[in-house]
């Protein structure tokens, strides 16, 4: 049962149905929970930012042979001005997701490349 449902059950109990006070108290935490629940899903102006900033990194991925690391990256003047911390978290959180992007570790050089389709 969710949170909503739980709280429609004890609001039809005969003794909490009898004290005002409760369903009161109970129509106000549903509502709560309805305003939660209608929040817009959209990105955030960050969110769009980054899914931007990904795709230029698969860009780049797409036009070099074999892998490339980090700082060959960011060689790269479509990421010029990008920190290193910046392209190694958007790299990771997309190999993390599954998203476009592979990531190979030799000798603690970690690679990066599109994922073969």
């Amino acid at each position: 049962m969710t949170k909503r449902e739980n709280f429609e059950a004890i609001k039809n109990i005969e003794a909490v149905a009898a004290n005002a006070d409760l369903v009161a108290f109970i129509d106000h935490e549903i509502e709560l929970l309805n305003r939660k629940s209608s929040k817009s899903g959209k990105p955030t102006a960050k969110q769009v930012e980054n899914e931007g900033i990904k795709n230029t990194l698969v860009e780049i991925l797409a036009d070099a042979n074999g892998g490339m690391t980090v700082t060959e990256i960011l060689a790269d003047s479509r990421v010029e001005g990008m920190t290193n911390q910046k392209v190694s978290a958007l790299l990771n959180a997309m190999v993390k997701a599954n998203d476009r992007v592979d990531k190979v570790t030799e000798k603690k050089v970690s690679r990066f490349s599109l994922k073969a389709e």
